[in-house]
C-alpha cells in the first residue's frame, strides 16, 4: 500500500486554513481529538468536513479538555477527583464522549482509543478496559455510527503494555467474531526510531498491523516540529542528495514499511505541498535506511 500524507492536528495552529488545503489535494485523512486545539478542534473541522465527505477522519476518546471535563461533571459521567485526571476510559464516559463528538463533528470513519496506557498501571486491568471500550465501539460502529475503531498510543507498545496480536485478540473477544478495530496509530520517526528498526529486520508493530489489514498512522514523524533541526545536513544527504533535514526525515518514514499515513500538522499550504511531494517519492532502499539508523547509534 502507497504511503499517504494525513493532516495531523495536534500541533496544528490553524486548522481551518489547514485543512482547507489539504481537501483541494485530495487528501485522504485528518486526524483529530476532542481535546486539541483546547477542545476547539471538532467544531473548527465540521464545516469543512460536511463540505467534503469524501475526506475520512478519525478522533479519538480518553483526553479531555478543562472545559469538556466541566461538562462531565455537570452531565454525572466523571466525578470531580476523575475530571482532574485529565484522561477516562471509565464506559459511561467514553459513550458520552464519542456521541458529544459525533454531534459536534458529524462523522467519525475511525475513533481511536487515545493512548489507553494511561488508564492502568497493572497490565492486566489495561486488557480488561481495553475490552470494555472496544465492546462499546464494536455497539457503535454495528449501528453504523462509526466506520470503526483503533488504538493511538504513544508508549503502550514500546513498553509492551500491549502487542497487536493482543488488541486484535481483544477485539474479536470484545465482538464476539468479526471485529472492527481498523487502525494503529503510533509514533514514527528518527527519535522514536524502534518501529522503523524492527520493521527492517521484518517485525515489530508496523508490520504485525499490516498483516491484519490495519491502517497504519505514524505520529510525530518531525517529533513536533523539533526533529529537523536535529538532523545535520550530513545525514540528511545520506538519506538523498540535496534534501533538506525536515525532506529526510519524512523520506524515512514514508520509506518504512509498514507505514499507510503519515500525520503532519502544518498551517502553511507551501509547507504542506512539499511534503506531500517529499512522501511521494519512491521508497528508500532497505540499506540507505539502515546506514540512517547506524548512523544514530553511534
Amino acid at each position: 500500500m502507497t504511503t499517504e500524507l494525513a493532516l495531523g492536528t495536534y500541533h496544528c495552529q490553524d486548522i481551518p486554513r489547514a485543512a482547507a488545503h489539504a481537501v483541494t489535494q485530495a487528501v485522504s485523512w485528518i486526524d483529530t481529538a476532542p481535546n486539541y486545539r483546547s477542545g476547539r478542534a471538532h467544531a473548527l473541522l465540521a464545516p469543512i468536513l460536511a463540505r467534503h465527505p469524501e475526506t475520512k477522519v478519525s478522533t479519538k476518546t480518553g483526553f479531555f479538555s478543562k472545559a469538556e471535563a466541566a461538562a462531565a461533571v455537570k452531565a454525572g459521567v466523571l466525578t470531580d477527583t476523575q475530571a482532574n485526571a485529565g484522561h477516562s476510559l471509565r464506559p459511561e464516559f467514553l459513550r458520552w464522549q464519542t456521541d458529544r463528538t459525533l454531534a459536534t463533528l458529524g462523522r467519525a470513519d475511525t475513533v481511536f482509543v487515545h493512548n489507553p496506557e494511561h488508564g492502568a498501571d497493572d497490565r492486566e486491568a489495561l486488557h480488561e478496559q481495553l475490552h470494555q471500550a472496544f465492546a462499546i465501539l464494536e455497539e457503535y460502529a454495528h449501528e453504523g455510527r462509526i466506520g470503526g475503531y483503533g488504538v493511538a498510543t504513544w508508549s503502550g507498545l514500546q513498553t509492551a503494555a500491549f502487542s497487536v496480536t493482543k488488541l486484535l485478540t481483544i477485539a474479536q473477544e470484545a465482538a464476539g467474531g468479526h471485529h472492527h478495530l481498523r487502525a494503529m496509530q503510533l509514533p514514527v520517526s528518527l527519535v522514536m526510531a524502534k518501529p522503523i528498526v524492527t520493521a527492517l529486520d521484518s517485525h515489530g508493530p508496523l508490520l504485525q498491523a499490516r498483516a491484519a489489514d490495519l491502517e497504519v498512522f505514524a505520529s510525530s514523524p518531525l517529533h513536533g516540529g523539533a526533529l529537523p533541526g536535529m538532523i545535520t545536513q550530513e545525514l540528511a544527504e545520506l538519506v538523498e542528495p540535496g534534501h533538506t533535514p525536515a525532506q529526510a526525515a519524512l523520506r524515512v518514514v514514508a520509506s518504512t514499511p509498514g507505514v499507510t499515513q503519515i500525520l503532519l500538522g502544518t498551517s502553511s499550504p507551501a509547507h504542506w505541498d512539499a511534503a506531500a511531494h517529499t512522501v511521494a517519492l519512491p521508497p528508500l532502499p532497505h540499506q540507505t535506511l539502515r546506514k540512517v539508523i547506524d548512523v544514530l547509534a553511534t
